[in-house]
């Protein structure tokens, strides 16, 4: 059965998380508690079998800052996941269902999109660019196909009113606008366009920015974990301030005091819980270690005792 979604201007972010969620939950997705605290980077982490989602829900596609398309990235890479941006509208209009728009190098799709690509089964087919919607088009077949009509490029050209160099560019894979698909399919009868996987997410080189670096090494008070053969990355603006990795392990990790700290403990449990990783709060005004839920919450000092990274695995335990 269809879902049908009222998109209405004054939509609150709270109203499109919980259509997010119950779009993930339809199609067979565990999907992490929903969390107030600000500012975040992300909103949701999906689950289903081996694909992970983590997922930023706005308003307004155009409001991601580069900041938040950084944590999603570096977050995503790290759950061997994809990010995704779901929002309403783009500019001074609403998203066109069966459409992507590119943030920063993300898919973003409103939520009746992500319905029917995860539960209706339908991929989109067109993506927003400067200028209008465009989409891709299967260079092979359409070489293919012209190559079995006895039609030259400049044959083709001509019905389209597109020269012969543009008909070489298409059958090369160069995307172009809805209406010239649709008489190119016309032209043979065929389906020349080739759908839009939300999964496909090309993640950007690894690498961390000298700014980066240089305030983690000014202010982080776990960067001694870095001398224990661990690796750390400082993200802006997620609920955990760092995601810290040993072999082929990977920890939510929150630090601070503990007034600071103490209360995000359930959550980075919950959302640990959901991408099948550890968690773990590092109080830098507390001196003893016990368990919230799956969390660690352990004092700074304690962690000056371990020898390497194998021995904090162990304090987290399994989780």
């Amino acid at each position: 059965m269809q879902m049908v979604y009222p998109f209405v201007t004054a939509m609150t972010q709270d109203r499109s998380s919980q259509l997010v969620t119950s779009v993930m939950i339809t199609a067979g997705f565990e999907v992490s508690e929903r969390f107030s605290i600000r500012p975040r980077s992300f909103d949701l982490i999906a689950r289903r079998n081996g694909t992970m989602l983590v997922i930023k829900v706005v308003s307004h596609i155009d409001s991601v800052s580069d900041d938040v398309a950084f944590d999603l990235e570096i977050i995503a890479r790290h759950l061997r996941g994809i990010p995704l941006i779901v929002g309403e509208r783009a500019r001074d209009a609403e998203l066109e269902r069966g459409a992507v728009y590119i943030r920063y190098g993300i898919y973003a799709v409103s939520v009746s999109t992500l319905y029917d690509f995860f539960v209706e089964k339908i991929p989109p087919l067109v993506y927003a660019s400067p200028g209008g919607l465009y989409v891709n088009i299967n260079g092979e077949i359409l070489h293919d196909m012209r190559e079995r009509r006895g039609m030259s490029l400049g044959d083709l050209g001509h019905l389209l009113g597109v020269s012969r160099r543009t008909i070489s560019k298409y059958e090369s894979g160069m995307g172009t606008t809805l209406d010239v698909a649709i008489k190119i399919e016309e032209v043979f009868d065929a389906g020349v366009v080739e759908s839009i996987d939300l999964l496909s997410h090309e993640p950007k080189k690894e690498k961390e920015p000298v700014q980066q670096k240089e305030q983690t090494e000014r202010s982080n008070p776990i960067g001694f974990l870095e001398e224990l053969g661990m690796k750390l990355h400082t993200l802006r603006g997620a609920p955990f301030q760092a995601l810290v990795t040993f072999n082929e392990h990977t920890i939510f990790t929150g630090y601070g005091t503990a007034q600071k700290v103490v209360k995000r403990a359930a959550l980075i449990g919950n959302l640990s819980q959901i991408a099948k990783k550890h968690a773990m709060c590092v109080i830098t005004d507390y001196h003893k270690q016990k368990k919230i839920g799956r969390t660690l919450v352990i004092g700074e000092d304690r962690l000056h005792y371990l020898r390497d990274g194998s021995e904090l695995i162990d304090l987290i335990g399994d989780s």
